[in-house]
C-alpha cells in the first residue's frame, strides 16, 4: 500500500491492519498546526476505514516529538489545540500506541499518556520540562502521569523538568514496554496482538494511593528550591489535584493555570532565556567558516581549573594531555582527574566502564613536548600576565603552527599575550567558570587578531563540551566579571550609605539569588580579591570613590568562612551577624562623614540592577557584547542572576 499523506507533516502506512502514522517536522518534529491537523485527519482515516484495527504514532529522526512548536510563542492559537487532539486520541475506539523513537517531550510526551500503550526505543528521553519555561504542562501531562505512576515520582519529574531516560520511564510505569531493535516492526506485532484486549485509557485510571508524609516531603522540597518562582508550586498543585478530582476537572484548572502563567513576566522572562541561548551561538561572519579538526586536548596546570576542564573534555569523548612542572604535581593532576571521575561513579552519573574509557584517554606529565600531539592547548595557569606570556612563547617551539591555543585568564589581556607569540591569530580566551566540569558557561573571548576558523573551532569545542558559548571582546573581566565588580562596587557603596551586609544579601535572596553578595564572599574567601584591589593600588584613580571596609576586613585577618569570620561571624560553622563587622562598617561612614540612611529590600535590587545594566549598557556600546540577551546569560549561567527574572538586562527593560 502507498504511504498516506494527511498534511505536510503526517504520513501513514498500513501494516497488518496496524497504521503507523509518522510525525514529520525537523528538526524535533514539534507539534505545529500542521501537525494537530494532520493527526487528527490520520485518525478520521483510521476511524472510518474498517481494514484499520489499530493505530501507532511514532516520529521522524530521532524525536517522537519534542513538543510546542516554538515558531506559535505569543501566536494566537489554530485549532485544533493540542488538548483536542490529545483527547481525541484518548478516547479512541481502537487502540493508539506510541512508539516512542527517541525525544518525547513537553507536549510530545503528553501526547504519549494519552495514547493506550507506550513502547519505547533504549535512546528514548522523555520529560516534562515546560518548568524551565515558567509554565506548566498545558495538555493533561499534571493530571495523566500521576495516573500512572503516582503523585511523587509525578511532582519530581514535573516540578523539576526532568528529563529520563527510557529505561527510568519503563521502570516508572511511563513506558509499558522497551524495544531493543527495529521499534515500528516489535511495537506493530505488539499491538496486533493486544487488539482484542481492553484499552487502557489513562485518564480513566485512579491516582495511585502513596502516603500523605512522603507527598508533603516532595512538595516541600520543591518549594525549598523554587526560590520565588510560581511555576513549580503550581505544578505541584495540579499534581496532587489529580488525586482527588475527576479528569475533566483537573484539566480544566490545568489548562486555566497553564494560560495564565504563558501570560505571566516570568514565563516571558525564560522565554526570553530560551530564544537568548539559541541567539547567542550565532555570529555574524562565521556562517560559513568551518571549524579545524580537534581530537586531542592539551591543558597545562592540573589544578582546582585545569582538572575540571580535563573532565569536560573526556566526557566529551576528547583524548587530554594534562602537562604539569613536576612528575608529582602530574601525579597529583592525575589523581584529582581520577578522583572527579570517581566521584561521579560513586554517584551513578557514570558507569566503571566509562571511567575507564575517559582514563585511557587521559596522560598527565611533565614533558611539555607531549603537546606536539596536541590539536587545542589550554593553559589554565596561575593568573599572572608574565607567567602566561612566557608559556605561550614557549608553546610557540613546541605545538604544530595550526594547533589553537587557548588562554583561561579571568582578566588578564589576551591581546597582550597574543601579541608576542609567533602566531597571534591562533589565540582566542576560553574563560571557564568553576567547577568547569559542572559550570555550563564559557565566555569565548575573541582576541583582535582571532582568525574566523579559530573563533569557529572555540565555539564548536564548547558545543561539544555541553557548554553555552557566550562571544565577547577583550575588556577587563570579560562580560561576567566586568558587571559583577560593579555590582559589588555598588553593594559596597551601599554599606557606607546605610545597608548592613544582611540587609542587602536578604534583599537579594528573596529576588531570587541562591546566596547573598556577601555570603558568596566569606565562601569564596576575601584574600584573593584583597591581593588583586592592592596590585591595583597604584593605578586607582585617587577621585574616584573607594570604599576600604573589605580591606579592613583583611588586614584584621577576618578571610571568610574558612577562618571562621569575613562579612559574617560563623560560631559552629553558622553564618551569623557579626556586630564587629557592624562598627567597623559604621566607623568608616562616619571617617567619611556619611549620615546613613535606610534601604527596603525593593531599593536594595533596583539599585543594584540598576547598576548592572549600566554596566551592560557601557559593554554594548564599547562591542565588548554582541546583544544584551549575551549579558543576561553570562550573568544567570555564572553568577546566580535568577533564571525567571530573566537576567539584569531584561529585568531592567533593555530588551
Amino acid at each position: 500500500m502507498p504511504a498516506l499523506h494527511f498534511s505536510q507533516t503526517i504520513s501513514a502506512s498500513l501494516t497488518d491492519g496496524v497504521l503507523v502514522v509518522t510525525i514529520d517536522n525537523p528538526p524535533v518534529n514539534a507539534l505545529s498546526a500542521d501537525v494537530r491537523a494532520g493527526l487528527m485527519a490520520a485518525l478520521d482515516h483510521a476511524e472510518a476505514d474498517n481494514a484499520i484495527v489499530a493505530v501507532l504514532l511514532t516520529g521522524a529522526g530521532n524525536s517522537f516529538t519534542g513538543g510546542a512548536d516554538i515558531k506559535e510563542f505569543g501566536k494566537p492559537p489554530v485549532e485544533p489545540l493540542l488538548p483536542q487532539v490529545i483527547a481525541r486520541i484518548e478516547d479512541f475506539a481502537k487502540p493508539v500506541a506510541a512508539a516512542i523513537n527517541g525525544a518525547a517531550l513537553g507536549g510530545g510526551l503528553e501526547v504519549a499518556l494519552a495514547c493506550h500503550t507506550r513502547y519505547a526505543s533504549p535512546a528514548a528521553k522523555i520529560g516534562l520540562p515546560e518548568l524551565k519555561l515558567g509554565i506548566v504542562p498545558g495538555a493533561g501531562g499534571t493530571q495523566r502521569l500521576p495516573r500512572l505512576i503516582g503523585t511523587v515520582a509525578a511532582i519530581d519529574l514535573i516540578a523539576n523538568g526532568r528529563i529520563i531516560s527510557a529505561n527510568e520511564a519503563s521502570k516508572l510505569g511511563i513506558v509499558d514496554s522497551l524495544i531493543e531493535n527495529k521499534l515500528i516492526d516489535g511495537a506493530i506485532a505488539k499491538v496486533s496482538r493486544a487488539t482484542a484486549s481492553p484499552l487502557r485509557r489513562t485518564g480513566a485510571l485512579r491516582v495511585p494511593s502513596e502516603p500523605a508524609e512522603a507527598i508533603d516531603k516532595a512538595t516541600a522540597e520543591v518549594l525549598r528550591k523554587a526560590r520565588g518562582q510560581r511555576a513549580p508550586a503550581e505544578a505541584v498543585r495540579l499534581v496532587r489535584l489529580a488525586a482527588t478530582t475527576s479528569l475533566a476537572e483537573g484539566l480544566a484548572e490545568e489548562r486555566r493555570t497553564f494560560i495564565e502563567l504563558r501570560d505571566s513576566e516570568e514565563a516571558a522572562a525564560l522565554r526570553h532565556v530560551f530564544f537568548a541561548e539559541r541567539a547567542a551561538g550565532k555570529i555574524e561572519g562565521l556562517e560559513k567558516i568551518a571549524p579545524r579538526k580537534i581530537e586531542t586536548v592539551g591543558i597545562v596546570g592540573t589544578g582546582l581549573m585545569g582538572s575540571g576542564i580535563a573532565v569536560a573534555a573526556l566526557n566529551a569523548g576528547y583524548r587530554v594531555i594534562g602537562i604539569e612542572q613536576t612528575q608529582e604535581a602530574a601525579d597529583r593532576g592525575l589523581e584529582r582527574i581520577a578522583g572527579i571521575l570517581d566521584k561521579a561513579v560513586q554517584s551513578g552519573r557514570l558507569d566503571i566502564a566509562g571511567r575507564d574509557d575517559r582514563l585511557n584517554r587521559l596522560t598527565v606529565t611533565a614533558d611539555a613536548q607531549a603537546l606536539a600531539q596536541a590539536d587545542l592547548v589550554i593553559e589554565a595557569v596561575f593568573d599572572d600576565l608574565a607567567l602566561k606570556i612566557e608559556l605561550f612563547q614557549r608553546l610557540d617551539g613546541i605545538v604544530r603552527a595550526d594547533t589553537i591555543l587557548a588562554t583561561n585568564t579571568s582578566y588578564l589581556d589576551p591581546n597582550a599575550i597574543a601579541a608576542v607569540t609567533a602566531h597571534p591569530e591562533r589565540i582566542v580566551g576560553l574563560h571557564f567558570f568553576s567547577p568547569a566540569n559542572i559550570m555550563r558557561l564559557l565566555e569565548v573571548v575573541n582576541c583582535n587578531r582571532t582568525a574566523p576558523d579559530v573563533l569557529a573551532s572555540a565555539l564548536a569545542f564548547a558545543k561539544r563540551l555541553g557548554k553555552l558559548p557566550v562571544v565577547c571582546g577583550v575588556t577587563e573581566g570579560f562580560i561576567g566579571n566586568r558587571i559583577f565588580s560593579a555590582y559589588r562596587r555598588e553593594a559596597e557603596f551601599m554599606l557606607e550609605d546605610g545597608a548592613l551586609p544582611h540587609e542587602i544579601d536578604t534583599a537579594l535572596e528573596a529576588y531570587g539569588f541562591p546566596m547573598g553578595l556577601f555570603a558568596v564572599y566569606d565562601m569564596a574567601g576575601l584574600e584573593i580579591a584583597w591581593a588583586r584591589r592592592k596590585r591595583q593600588a597604584a593605578t586607582r584613580d585617587p577621585n574616584a570613590r573607594y570604599v576600604a571596609i573589605a580591606d579592613r576586613l583583611c588586614e584584621a585577618g577576618r578571610f571568610g568562612q574558612k577562618a571562621g569570620h569575613g562579612w559574617y561571624a560563623y560560631p559552629d560553622g553558622k553564618r551569623t551577624v557579626d556586630p564587629e563587622v557592624t562598627a567597623m562598617i559604621e566607623t568608616a561612614r562616619s571617617e567619611k562623614g556619611i549620615a546613613p540612611k535606610k534601604f527596603t529590600a525593593d531599593e536594595i535590587t533596583a539599585r543594584l540592577l540598576k547598576a548592572m545594566a549600566d554596566e551592560g549598557d557601557a559593554l554594548l556600546a564599547e562591542g565588548i557584547a554582541a546583544r544584551a540577551s549575551d549579558i543576561d546569560l553570562v550573568m544567570i549561567n555564572g553568577y546566580g542572576f535568577p533564571s525567571h527574572k530573566g537576567g539584569p538586562m531584561f529585568a531592567s527593560g533593555r530588551r
